[in-house]
C-alpha cells in the first residue's frame, strides 16, 4: 500500500496544502531506506518558480508567513518531524566504470503530488516532490547529504531554464538557504532546492539490481516503471525489450537538443540517466560561448569523455548499460542490442530537424536535400569551431542575415569569423544558394521562425557566477532576473542586452567541480 501524507492544517492560509503519497515503498523496502531529513535551521524561501507551482496547484505565498511555512516545508524541516520522506538506492557506471551501489546521497523523496494537468507533465498523471540537500541519508557514503547555495542557485536556473529551451528536464520549484555552514572547497553556506519529476528513476536503479543478480526485484521494478511510464509497453510480449525501446526513442530528442542550444551536461554517469529521457542532474554543466567541440565543463573528466561532441555517444554507451541491465529479462541480446542501435537513427532524425531549423533550412524547399543540408551543417560547425565563434549569438543573428539577404550581415555576426572572414563569407553564399527563390514575405517568416529556434538568453556560466557572488552577500535580485529573463529565452527584452552578450574576452571557459 501507498502511504498517503497531506501537510497538516495551521492556522490562517499561511501553509501551502500540498497532497502527497508515497507510492514507491509499495516496491519494498529493497529498493529504499525512510530516511527523514535533517531540514536547516532558520531555513529562508530565496527564490521560488510560478510555472513549477502551478503545475502542483500551489497558491503562491503572498506574505510572510506563508513565505516562512514554504520554507520549513520545502528545506525538509516537517519532514523531519513526520518522518515519512524516503530516499532509494541505486548503482551506476561513473566515467565508464562500474561505481557499484550508490543512491539518493543528498536527496530526500517527500512524496508525489498529482498533477494539476497531466498535459504539463508529458501525460503523467503525478509529479514526484524532492529535496536535495537536506541532510545525509543511509546512501551518502560518509558524505554530509548537504547542497550549498551556488550549486543549487545554478540548479534552480538551470532547470527551469531548460523547460523554457523546450528541452526536457526536472523542475525546480523553489530555493531555500540557510546561514548553516557547509565545508566544501572552502566554507560555505547550505541551500535546498525542490525538484519536480513524473520519476526519479534512472538507469543506475536497473543496474542496481541486475548486477546483484536479484532479478525477482529487477522484475519488479519493471513492472512498476512500465505502468507508471509507459503504459503500452505493458501489452508487449516483452515489456523489459518494450520499455527500453521506450526508454531510447526518449533519450534521442534529449540529447540532440542539448546539442542544438549548446548544452554540456558534464557528468553524464548512467546513475544521471533518467527513465523518462530528461534531463537530470544539474551539476558541472555548462552552456556553450566560444564552440569548442571537444569542451566539458568537468573539472574531473580531465579526458573529455563527457564533451560537447561526445554525448551522443555516451548515451548510446549509456543505454548499452541500461540494455546489459535489462537482459535478464529480455533474454534476447540481439534484440536488447537492436533496441539500443536505433539510437543513432532516432537522434539524427532530431538533430537533422534541430539544426536545419537552426539554419532556416526546411525540407520542402526547392533545392531541399538532406545530403546537402548535413554537408552545409557540418561545414557550419567546423566553420564555428575553426573562429571560436559564439554558439549562442552566431546562430541568433543568423536570422538577420537570411532576412535580408542583400544587406551586409550584422557587424557583431561578421565579428565572430574575424579568423577566417573569406571562409565564412564562401558558407554564407552556400546558405544563401540553398534558400534561393524565397521572396521577401517567405523570408521574413523563414527569419521568425529561426528566432523561435534560436535562443537570444541561455544560461551563461559568467552570468550566473556573478548572480552566485552577490546571492552569498544576501542580494537575490541578479538570481531573480536572470530567472524572470530565462523564462523567456527567445524573446528580446529591453534593458536586458547585457545578458545576451558574449562573455568577456578575459572570461575564460567554464570549470567546474562535482561539488559545483
Amino acid at each position: 500500500m501507498s502511504v498517503d501524507t497531506l501537510t497538516p492544517p495551521q492556522a490562517g492560509a499561511a501553509q501551502p496544502v500540498l497532497a502527497m503519497r508515497q507510492d514507491f515503498v509499495r516496491l519494498g523496502a529493497e529498493f529504499h531506506s525512510t530516511s527523514p531529513p535533517q531540514g536547516l535551521p532558520q531555513p529562508r524561501l530565496r527564490v521560488l518558480s510560478a510555472d513549477a507551482a502551478a503545475l502542483l496547484g500551489l497558491a503562491l505565498p503572498q506574505h510572510d508567513d506563508a513565505r516562512r511555512s514554504w520554507a520549513e516545508l520545502f528545506s525538509g524541516n516537517q519532514a523531519a518531524r513526520d518522518a515519512s520522506a524516503i530516499s532509494t538506492v541505486y548503482a551506476g557506471h561513473q566515467f565508464g566504470n562500474w561505481a557499484g551501489q550508490l543512491g539518493d546521497g543528498r536527496a530526500h523523496l517527500l512524496g508525489e503530488a498529482r498533477s494539476r494537468d497531466a498535459r504539463q507533465a508529458m501525460g503523467h498523471a503525478w509529479w514526484e516532490v524532492q529535496i536535495k540537500g537536506a541532510g545525509p541519508t543511509p546512501f551518502s557514503r560518509r558524505g554530509d547529504g548537504r547542497a550549498v547555495l551556488r550549486s543549487s542557485i545554478r540548479e534552480f536556473l538551470c532547470s527551469e531554464a531548460m523547460h523554457a529551451l523546450g528541452v526536457p528536464t526536472t523542475r525546480a520549484l523553489c530555493l531555500v538557504d540557510s546561514e548553516l555552514p557547509v565545508r566544501r572547497e572552502s566554507l560555505e553556506t547550505a541551500a535546498v532546492v525542490t525538484r519536480l519529476s513524473p520519476s526519479f528513476l534512472r538507469f543506475g536503479h536497473f543496474e542496481h539490481f541486475s548486477h546483484g543478480g536479484r532479478h525477482d526485484a529487477l522484475r519488479r521494478l519493471v513492472d512498476y516503471t512500465v505502468a507508471r511510464l509507459y503504459p503500452a509497453a505493458a501489452d508487449s510480449a516483452n515489456p523489459a525489450l518494450a520499455l527500453l525501446r521506450e526508454v531510447v526513442a526518449a533519450t534521442a530528442p534529449t540529447i540532440a537538443r542539448w546539442q542544438c542550444v549548446g548544452f554540456v551536461h558534464g557528468v553524464m554517469n548512467t546513475d544521471n540517466m533518467s527513465m523518462l529521457g530528461w534531463t537530470i542532474d544539474y551539476g558541472p554543466f555548462g552552456f556553450l560561448d566560444a564552440f569548442d567541440p571537444g569542451y566539458t565543463p568537468n573539472t574531473t573528466d580531465s579526458w573529455g569523455r563527457y564533451a560537447w561532441a561526445r554525448q551522443p555517444a555516451v548515451a548510446r554507451w549509456n543505454l548499452l548499460a541500461l540494455a546489459q541491465a535489462l537482459l535478464p529479462l529480455i533474454g534476447d541480446e540481439q534484440a536488447a542490442r537492436d533496441a539500443v542501435e536505433d539510437f543513432a537513427d532516432a537522434f539524427m532524425v532530431e538533430m537533422d530537424r534541430g539544426m536545419q531549423a537552426k539554419l532556416g533550412l526546411r525540407a520542402d524547399d526547392p533545392a531541399a536535400s538532406l545530403e546537402t543540408d548535413r554537408d552545409l551543417v557540418q561545414d557550419w560547425l567546423d566553420l564555428l569551431a575553426a573562429c571560436r565563434a559564439d554558439w549562442t549569438l552566431s546562430h541568433r543573428l543568423l536570422a538577420r542575415v537570411v532576412e535580408l539577404p542583400e544587406a551586409p550581415p550584422p557587424v557583431q555576426w561578421l565579428r565572430q569569423f574575424d579568423a577566417w572572414p573569406q571562409r565564412a563569407a564562401d558558407w554564407l553564399a552556400r546558405l544563401r544558394a540553398r534558400q534561393h527563390g524565397l521572396d521577401a514575405a517567405a523570408r521574413a517568416e523563414r527569419a521568425r521562425d529561426m528566432l523561435r529556434s534560436n535562443p537570444c538568453y541561455v544560461l551563461r556560466h559568467h552570468l550566473g557566477q556573478q548572480a552566485i557572488a552577490q546571492a552569498r552577500d544576501g542580494d537575490f535580485s541578479a538570481v531573480l532576473r536572470l530567472h524572470r529573463v530565462l523564462r523567456m529565452p527567445f524573446d528580446e527584452q529591453p534593458g536586458c542586452e547585457d545578458l545576451a552578450a558574449a562573455p568577456p574576452p578575459d572570461a575564460g571557459p567554464p570549470v567546474l567541480s562535482c561539488s559545483s
